[in-house]
C-alpha cells in the first residue's frame, strides 16, 4: 500500500514495465513503496523480472550493463567488453540463478526504457539463513541522478525484509559514487580490501570496500 505522503511511489510488475502487476515470487508483494528518501519520478516502475521476462528483454539489458561498463562502472568487467558479452552474463550467469529461485531481479523502467538494475542474492549457506547479498544495482547513464538507485535499494531491502533476510551485505570499489549513496542509506563499513579488482580501463588494481546493514520490520 502507498503510504499517501508519497508523491513518488514506485511500482513492482512482474510482467514489464507497463505490464499487469503479478509477482513471481509469493512472499514479495506486488507493489514495493519507495521510502520517504526516493526521488524516483512518477513515471519510473521497478520491476520483479522472473526469468522469463528478463530471457525476454535479454537486448535491453545487455544494453544497459554494457552503457554502465563503458562508463566506467566497476562492476565485474573490463575493456574490450561487447554487446554479446553483456548479454552472455544475463543469460548464462543471471536468468539461470533467477529461474532456480536463488536470486531475485528488480528492473527500473522509466519512459518505456530499462533504466536500471539490482540483484539480491540469497543463495546462501545452511548456517546463513538470515543473510542476503545485494549485486549489481547499475543505472544507465542517460538516468543517473534520478533517484533511481534509491528506488532499486528500496525495492531490494524491501525483497530482503519480505524473505526473512535482516541482514544486507554488499561491496563497492573504494572510492567509487555509490559509495556515499550506501553510506547515506544506513550502509556500514566492515573493511576495505586492497587491490581486490582490476579497473575497466586501466590496468591497475582498485580497493574494495565491504558494507553491511541490518534490517528490521
Amino acid at each position: 500500500m502507498v503510504r499517501p505522503t508519497l508523491s513518488i511511489p514506485v511500482t513492482v510488475c512482474a510482467i514489464s514495465c507497463s505490464g499487469p502487476a503479478l509477482s513471481p515470487h509469493p512472499n514479495i508483494p506486488v507493489h514495493v513503496t519507495c521510502f520517504l528518501c526516493c526521488e524516483a519520478p512518477l513515471t519510473t516502475t521497478i520491476a520483479v523480472f522472473d526469468a522469463d521476462d528478463a530471457e525476454g528483454h535479454v537486448q535491453a539489458l545487455g544494453a544497459l550493463l554494457h552503457a554502465c561498463v563503458h562508463d566506467g562502472a566497476s562492476i565485474g568487467f573490463v575493456l574490450p567488453f561487447s554487446q554479446a558479452d553483456a548479454e552472455a552474463f544475463w543469460t548464462l550467469n543471471v536468468l539461470p540463478a533467477v529461474r532456480k529461485g536463488r536470486r531475485l531481479l528488480l528492473v527500473a523502467c522509466k519512459d518505456g526504457r530499462i533504466a536500471g538494475t539490482g540483484q539480491l542474492d540469497y543463495d546462501t549457506p545452511p548456517n546463513q539463513p538470515h543473510r542476503a547479498e545485494i549485486r549489481k544495482v547499475m543505472v544507465h547513464p542517460d538516468f543517473r541522478r534520478q533517484g533511481i538507485a534509491k528506488a532499486l535499494m528500496a525495492g531490494l531491502e524491501s525483497a530482503a525484509h519480505r524473505l526473512g533476510r535482516g541482514l544486507i551485505t554488499l561491496d563497492t570499489r573504494t572510492g567509487d559514487k555509490a559509495e556515499p549513496l550506501y553510506l547515506a542509506l544506513g550502509y556500514r563499513v566492515a573493511g576495505v580490501i586492497p587491490d581486490y579488482c582490476r579497473d575497466p580501463f586501466k590496468d591497475h588494481l582498485d580497493a574494495t570496500t565491504i558494507m553491511y546493514k541490518a534490517i528490521t520490520a
